[in-house]
């Protein structure tokens, strides 16, 4: 019981942390991972799922062992430095501020006709190509990629902390984080990518579900929320974008 205390006061720390700070400017703790698991990346690579299966459990086992070697050390010695390590780790793996700032400067680019500085600024929300898209393409990039990353770096991020901690909340976040990096059905990766996608899916599966039963009961429409979900969520290639993406339209 203690340890649940601390880890919501730890958490709640994290959130505000997040919300005062938004994302460090430099030396981002996901960055870094993604640049260790790039290094392992280009050892390990081979085109074969069981050579990513490899990737994904040095790379997510890792991130989750070491948080948990971490968490069982500071919890021996203090309370105070549990709830810390926790406020630490939250803080570096949601990431809802900063996403809610890009997408609101974006949006105040789309309004004021000024499509050009909304393309400038797309990329710092999402991977696609902004000189493709007009002003309705950019804005749905928008919505899409507020959905899928409140998903992933908010709730979905949240619910594996409460299951499992700081381990859970680092593992879930490396996995994510994995899954955009090799996820992806590109000749280089449908098969080196698959065991990172498919754990992606699974561990994404409950806070996407949450995430959309959230945007629902928040939008001005629930009902027209969770219909658009019962309805077009299927269409969608990912099992928990579909989801999101349409309860958020």
């Amino acid at each position: 019981m203690c340890a649940d205390r601390d880890f919501a006061y730890g958490a709640a720390a994290g959130l505000l942390g997040d919300l005062l700070l938004g994302d460090p400017r430099r030396g981002h703790p996901v960055a870094a991972f993604g640049r260790a698991a790039g290094a392992v990346e280009r050892v390990l690579w081979r085109d074969h799922r069981g050579w990513g299966a490899l990737h994904a459990a040095v790379c997510a086992g890792g991130a989750a062992g070491a948080a948990a070697l971490a968490s069982s050390l500071v919890r021996r010695h203090s309370r105070a430095g549990s709830v810390a390590l926790t406020a630490a780790a939250t803080w570096a793996v949601v990431g809802g501020t900063s996403l809610g700032r890009e997408a609101r400067a974006i949006g105040g680019a789309l309004a004021a006709g000024d499509i050009e500085v909304a393309r400038e600024r797309l990329p710092h929300l999402c991977g696609r190509d902004p000189q493709a898209l007009d002003a309705d393409g950019i804005a749905r990039a928008v919505v899409e990629s507020v959905a899928e990353n409140t998903s992933d770096a908010v709730v979905g991020a949240l619910v594996w902390g409460a299951l499992g901690g700081v381990p859970g909340l680092v593992g879930f976040r490396a996995v994510n984080t994995l899954d955009a990096m090799v996820g992806h059905k590109s000749a280089k990766y449908l098969r080196y990518g698959w065991a990172s996608a498919r754990l992606d899916d699974v561990l994404g599966w409950p806070g996407a579900r949450l995430t959309a039963l959230l945007a629902a009961a928040a939008g001005d429409s629930p009902s027209g929320a969770l219909r658009a979900w019962r309805d077009d969520a299927g269409k969608h290639p990912s099992p928990n974008a579909g989801p999101v993406e349409a309860a958020f339209a």
